[in-house]
């Protein structure tokens, strides 16, 4: 469990770590706007709150890690900036991924790379490739990702691999197809920035997650940020369409 050094407290109630945490890490061009800074800087200082994360979920034993990086709507966004983005998702790629390796950690990209080029496509191929077999967190990261584009791309797999269900499929034919069956469902799902949506991530895969808003920016959101988010989860009774009195027993 102890992949890195922290100074912080561990939460208490170990036994309720999350498994699964999902995040929207949103706040970075507001964060450097109050800063008085370019909005780059804002997705610059947002990289290192990412590592920081990385680094107490393994402390805290979370399994799964997935961070929403670029969604298939932010191609909408400035041209300048989508470059710094893909430039700024290139350098960390070449940066970490040793690090990752190093410390036992799983890299997985999921999203549409048909807008990517081919040295990004690469960096991303040679990642995965480096870190396939290590046992520790798994870190997801979704770029170019939509939750739309994902039950459809994984509904017209299916109906290639298996034609002849056309017409009966269930959900346990579809999960297999979607770009995160290799990971449990998210227990929780944290948006930062104050923003109180889901916008188009994990749409299938959060129908039960525990859902956590908060005020604070992406780069201010520091271990004890993050620590508040897993204490409310610990709050939550998890039913899954039982009663209370069911989970008692």
């Amino acid at each position: 469990m102890a992949l890195f050094s922290s100074s912080t407290q561990v939460i208490p109630n170990e036994a309720k770590i999350p498994r699964h945490v999902a995040v929207i890490m949103d706040g970075n061009g507001r964060w450097a706007r109050n800063r008085f800074l370019p909005r780059v800087a804002g997705h610059k200082r947002g990289v290192d709150t990412v590592r920081e994360m990385i680094k107490h979920c393994a402390v805290l034993g979370v399994e799964y890690l997935t961070l929403f990086a670029f969604s298939s709507e932010n191609w909408r966004r400035p041209q300048e900036e989508v470059s710094f983005l893909m430039g700024l998702f290139m350098e960390s790629l070449k940066k970490e991924v040793i690090k990752l390796h190093k410390n036992n950690i799983r890299l997985i990209m999921i999203g549409d790379r048909s807008r990517f080029d081919s040295l990004l496509c690469k960096e991303i191929d040679d990642a995965e490739l480096l870190t396939k077999d290590n046992t520790g967190l798994t870190l997801t990261i979704a770029a170019n990702y939509g939750g739309r584009w994902d039950i459809i791309q994984a509904i017209n797999n299916l109906q290639k691999s298996h034609p002849e269900l056309c017409g009966n499929f269930s959900e346990s034919h579809i999960t297999p197809f979607l770009s995160m069956s290799y990971a449990p469902e998210p227990d929780l799902f944290i948006r930062t920035g104050g923003e109180t949506r889901i916008s188009n991530f994990l749409l299938w895969q959060l129908a039960y997650t525990e859902l956590y808003f908060t005020e604070t920016l992406w780069p201010d959101f520091d271990d004890k940020a993050f620590n508040l988010a897993i204490e409310s989860y610990q709050k939550r009774e998890r039913r899954f369409g039982r009663t209370s009195e069911q989970l008692k027993s």
